[in-house]
């Protein structure tokens, strides 16, 4: 079992989840956060520490959220030089985007995409 970062994170990005991950197993993306399944010891730190609530144990994820946990998976192999393990600010519109439902279409799968959207 491994944790995933769901909808709520997205256009949000807050790191304060990374930053107690004692084995490195988050991933930054332009404007969202994955957890690499295979670093993911379950440990349930980063669950606490997510003031979305967007993080689940995959076998906990809500139904509507169930493809996150592919994309988790897929995102981290595609983030892996993108290690996080220590806060930053969040982005800087998280507060309007925070408690939005519904934010797939506002991902950022890549960074060379973010810079394309600037």
């Amino acid at each position: 079992m491994a944790y995933v970062v769901t909808d709520p994170c997205i256009q949000c990005k807050h790191t304060n989840c990374a930053a107690v991950c004692p084995v490195d197993a988050f991933r930054e993306g332009p404007n969202f956060l994955v957890i690499d399944p295979i670093e993911c010891i379950d440990c349930d730190a980063c669950v606490a520490e997510c003031p979305e609530e967007a993080i689940y144990p995959d076998d906990e994820v809500p139904m509507e959220w169930e493809d996150y946990i592919e994309l988790n998976e897929r995102l981290s192999e595609e983030w892996t030089n993108h290690v996080i393990n220590q806060a930053k600010e969040a982005l800087p519109n998280a507060e309007k985007w925070s408690g939005k439902e519904n934010k797939r279409e506002q991902l950022i799968e890549s960074w060379e995409e973010e810079k394309a959207v600037k």
